[in-house]
């Protein structure tokens, strides 16, 4: 594989990557480059998480040697699975399965448990080097890497450590690549500009887009349009605390097609629209996808699109009926979980896990 194919496949279904020159260096000069994503255990997963998911495929294609951070303590700082350590756990152990399932050779992959990190006292000497080569206002800022504000009147003091500890990851695990969310740009940015304070290699930053909510946005445009691109993504993702959002990859047909046709949908609108940002980020992201339109000859007949750019102009154009594309999208999404499931089901552990994982309280 040349570099330009390894680039095309790296940097593919990505918002921004900070920055591509230096991400084309570092595949070009050296082998076997190291690179991350960390997630909080926090329960089922969604489809959203698909997107991340693929891109660690995508990386461990081209040669990166991959670590995966099961980010127990993360979760456990941010009340998740209401701070059951026990459930957290499992919950890493379910998401392992499911990297497993979507065809990611786990056996190039390194899984990482935080709990292993916080062992060690050269961690903590990192995190409070970092912590006197930035300012509260900035770690504040920060916190919307985890759903929070800075002047949420509940946000205990361990917040504040969260920050400093996605930070102090990097650096101790010496990273080339952090790759995570578009929410996750203000800790990767964080990094960077410490890792020249501290002398610590400087992380190449990639962040992949984010399946807006079910349920649309819950902000009025104009008052989005005053925000930080990464902070409105945090608000309006998928969300497993709020189940009513988001599409859960075990979920059965009859209950994704029922998601879908409740879904914000609006005619000839794309911003926000998790329906087309289905298509744009997983459907349209599979090896020679077609979305396949079934409609009535005088609605236009059955229509096959090629591309998510001939989706999109289509819909803005008013061609495409809001129902056809969620019915559309609906059976797209349905055979491509169809095919997750089948892998994901024939382990005994990961249905014991789904099961458990099920009857828990899902907490913010």
């Amino acid at each position: 594989m040349n570099i330009d194919e390894k680039i095309n496949i790296a940097t593919r279904n990505t918002i921004e990557v900070i920055t591509v020159e230096e991400l084309t260096k570092l595949l070009f000069e050296k082998d076997k480059p190291r690179g991350y994503i960390g997630f909080e255990p926090s329960g089922l997963v969604h489809v959203g998480w698909l997107v991340w998911m693929y891109k660690v495929k995508d990386l461990v294609d081209v040669g990166v040697d991959f670590y995966v951070l099961e980010a127990t303590w993360h979760a456990f700082i941010n009340d998740k699975l209401g701070g059951d350590m026990d459930l957290i756990r499992k919950a890493a152990k379910y998401t392992r399965k499911v990297l497993e399932a979507i065809g990611v050779n786990i056996s190039h992959v390194h899984f990482v448990d935080a709990e292993d990190l916080v062992d060690d006292k050269d961690y903590w000497g990192i995190l409070i080097k970092s912590s006197k080569r930035t300012s509260l206002l900035r770690v504040k800022r920060a916190l919307t890497i985890i759903g929070r504000t800075a002047d949420e009147a509940e946000t205990d003091f361990s917040k504040l450590i969260y920050p400093l500890m996605q930070v102090t990851d990097i650096f101790y695990l010496d990273l080339d690549i952090a790759l995570g969310g578009l929410d996750q740009r203000k800790a990767h940015m964080l990094a960077r500009d410490i890792a020249e304070k501290l002398g610590f290699k400087k992380p190449i930053a990639m962040h992949t887009p984010i399946v807006s909510g079910l349920l649309g946005p819950s902000k009025r445009k104009s008052m989005v349009e005053n925000e930080e691109i990464d902070e409105v993504m945090a608000e309006v993702k998928m969300s497993k605390s709020k189940p009513e959002t988001a599409i859960f990859i075990h979920e059965s047909p009859e209950e994704v097609r029922s998601k879908i046709m409740k879904a914000y949908c609006p005619p000839r609108v794309i911003e926000y629209n998790p329906i087309i940002e289905i298509n744009r980020y997983i459907l349209f992201q599979q090896p020679g996808f077609i979305l396949h339109v079934e409609r009535p000859e005088k609605y236009g007949g059955a229509l096959d699109i090629y591309s998510i750019n001939e989706l999109e102009a289509l819909y803005k154009e008013g061609k495409l009926h809001p129902l056809d594309l969620k019915n559309a999208t609906a059976e797209a999404l349905i055979k491509v979980l169809s095919d997750i499931q089948r892998k994901l089901f024939s382990s005994n552990e990961a249905v014991n896990l789904l099961e458990e994982l099920k009857q828990a309280k899902i907490t913010r």
